[in-house]
């Protein structure tokens, strides 16, 4: 999980700082803000920095909204100041919580890979797809890096295709620029990875010079926008910003009219092609210290869409619609079928 600022020109250690002091004044964004904080800290080399804010999240009081991803932050940066068998430990902890989000196992496989355990890799990436792809079912699109990484770490260990591999390579060429004609064997080829490491100056130009054909091609895919994400207010955080901010009523006219524009709107964007729809649950102290952090009020009903977009850069997109069989993004328990899904 790296910083949403870009690398250059930061001063990682002030940044971490001013992250630190937010989480203070708003408490319920606070495990967004810190992991922002401990990525910076990370990109400064202070690792021990890093692992005092994963510490510290762990041991809050309140319940995480995803500790597994914590803890796989946690021994990534450990294992890279030395403390492999702590890391290792917290690992295996990771694989057998068996976290339903894709990032954690990303995050643990990438960490044995960094440090040549591919077969550990493997199996951990294995793991991760074998847990949150369904047979026969389109992958979700944060499910893409655990197919990408189980497919690079194979190509590595000069395994064959099979049915993961397939797939990945399938998603790879939908997702990719169609003109782009760079299969993922190509990109995982082991002869890029040591040109790239390579001390002979013609091999190292004639990588950079195949890379830099390749960048105008995939630039498109290396940008992808975050989820299209539409705003959802459950019943009691609708009533209650309704009651501190009458003016958004003519937004929301009723909880139940809410909820259909919703699904209205998901179908409309999908209808015209638009991928990667989501849906983002927000809280009335959440959209408060948004509009606070904006200079905005929170009556004011174009900050709406700036929220849920803020939201979903922070990961906390739903995806939509639901899996087969899963409950309903409403809330009500019901399955989405039988819910807002039905025809």
């Amino acid at each position: 999980m790296r910083p949403d600022t870009p690398a250059e020109n930061v001063d990682h250690t002030a940044e971490a700082a001013r992250l630190e002091r937010t989480a203070g004044l708003y408490p319920e964004d606070a495990e967004a803000l810190l992991l922002q904080a401990a990525a910076h800290l990370e990109l400064s080399g202070d690792r021990p920095a890093a692992s005092t804010l994963y510490d510290r999240l762990l041991s809050s009081a309140g319940s995480l909204e995803d500790p597994c991803l914590v803890r796989a932050l946690k021994a990534a940066n450990l294992w890279e100041y030395g403390h492999e068998a702590e890391a290792r430990a917290i690992i295996d902890g990771v694989r057998a919580a068996a976290p339903r989000d894709p990032a954690p196992w990303v995050i643990v496989a990438e960490a044995l890979e960094a440090h040549d355990e591919l077969q550990a890799a493997q199996e951990t990436f294995t793991q991760g797809v074998r847990l949150l792809l369904a047979d026969g079912a389109e992958p979700p699109y944060p499910t893409h890096p655990l197919l990408y990484g189980r497919h690079r770490v194979r190509r590595m260990q000069g395994a064959p295709h099979d049915d993961w591999d397939t797939l990945a390579d399938s998603v790879h060429l939908t997702q990719s620029s169609p003109t782009s004609g760079v299969s993922l064997d190509e990109l995982h080829d082991p002869k890029r990875v040591w040109s790239l490491g390579s001390d002979n100056p013609v091999e190292l130009a004639a990588e950079i010079s195949r890379l830099r054909a390749e960048l105008g091609a995939y630039r498109e895919a290396l940008s992808r926008p975050f989820p299209v994400a539409v705003l959802h207010w459950p019943a009691t955080e609708l009533a209650e910003l309704l009651e501190a901010y009458p003016p958004l009523a003519e937004e929301y006219p009723s909880h139940d009219t809410h909820l259909a524009t919703i699904e209205a709107s998901l179908r409309e964007l999908s209808s015209s092609g638009t991928p990667n729809l989501g849906i983002v649950t927000g809280t009335v102290p959440s959209y408060e210290a948004f509009a606070a952090s904006e200079g905005a009020s929170p009556g004011d009903t174009s900050l709406l869409p700036q929220y849920a977009t803020t939201l979903a850069a922070r990961g906390r997109a739903a995806e939509w619609p639901p899996q087969r069989g899963t409950a309903c993004w409403c809330g009500s328990g019901r399955g989405y079928g039988e819910c807002h899904g039905a025809e």
